[in-house]
């Protein structure tokens, strides 16, 4: 699973996102906006307003979402889980 948090510098939701995500062992890249202009703008053109902005397979937010994260830890959990029962069943 691809997750991706785009932050800037200072921002207390995107140290919490990045905290709760590493919490949660969820795997992500981050994406510093003040070092990616032309990233901002197509963030701001597809209406996001504050960072953080988290971009999942399924999902996309902007700020600190701890339920989204919980949902997305669940997700990946259920996941994990449906992947070793097709590898136990193929073996």
């Amino acid at each position: 699973m691809t997750v991706t948090v785009f932050t800037k510098p200072r921002c207390p939701q995107c140290e919490a996102t990045k905290r709760q995500l590493n919490r949660a062992n969820i795997a992500f890249e981050t994406v510093d906006l003040t070092e990616n202009p032309s990233t901002l703008e197509q963030l701001t053109q597809a209406g996001f307003r504050q960072a953080p902005v988290v971009i999942t397979p399924d999902a996309s937010w902007s700020g600190y979402r701890p339920d989204l994260i919980k949902q997305l830890a669940t997700s990946a959990v259920e996941t994990s889980a449906d992947a070793k029962t097709a590898q136990t069943v193929l073996a």
